[in-house]
């Protein structure tokens, strides 16, 4: 019987895993939880949008406990299902696969909490860096006031919360953005901040190729 592409997606995706490392547990957990993800994604159309349905889907039938390893799985096999080589290509190249966890969480806190004052907020300089170069490439990109005010404020967000890691690196970057998404209420600007996360990622390595990666800008 052929695979279905959903099952070849996931063979694939294991199997890089594993050729990273990844223990005999890590690759069960992941592939329990994609049985449950591959269900909701038959037939579905090949977007960014069906994904997404389908993983809230999943994830609300999950222990709370359980959806930050599964959201972290589904953003791992997202371009797997995509069969996108480029982005396979890239994710292998700049983020690899962390599989060793690290043992922190970011203080428990509130959206209240973390946007007030955040105008007022102060960055040290690789911060700021970091903050400054996103923001000129949104304006290379054109992007009107309100829509880099807005991603500014996300992205300051995102900086607060990573203060406190203990090493700076692409699995404490996932722990805070996993840990952080459920603060949000409504599902567009859930939408919104994985959005950023997305295009800061670089930004916030301070790769002086940021730009290009993201936004595939020369």
């Amino acid at each position: 019987m052929a695979k279905t592409r959903e099952k070849q997606a996931a063979d694939a995706y294991l199997k890089f895993l594993q050729s990273k490392g990844a223990s005999t547990n890590t690759l069960f957990l992941r592939s329990r939880f994609l049985d449950s993800l591959m269900i909701k994604l038959v037939i579905k159309e090949q977007t960014r949008k069906a994904f997404a349905f389908a993983l809230e889907e999943t994830l609300i039938q999950l222990p709370l406990e359980d959806r930050s390893n599964a959201l972290n799985t589904a953003r791992e096999y997202f371009p797997f299902w995509m069969d996108d080589i480029k982005a396979i290509a890239m994710f292998h190249e700049y983020y690899g696969f962390s599989t060793k966890e690290i043992k922190w969480k970011p203080k428990h806190s509130t959206l209240d909490a973390l946007t007030k004052n955040l105008d007022g907020a102060t960055f040290n300089t690789e911060e700021n860096q970091s903050l400054t170069g996103y923001l000129q490439a949104l304006t290379n990109l054109g992007a009107d006031y309100s829509i880099i005010d807005t991603r500014s404020k996300l992205v300051k967000i995102i900086l607060l919360r990573l203060r406190e890691a203990p090493i700076k690196n692409h699995a404490a970057y996932r722990i805070s953005v996993d840990l952080t998404l459920p603060l949000f209420k409504t599902k567009e600007i859930r939408d919104l901040y994985l959005d950023v996360v997305r295009d800061f990622y670089h930004f916030w390595e301070n790769d002086p190729n940021a730009e290009a990666l993201t936004f595939g800008k020369n």
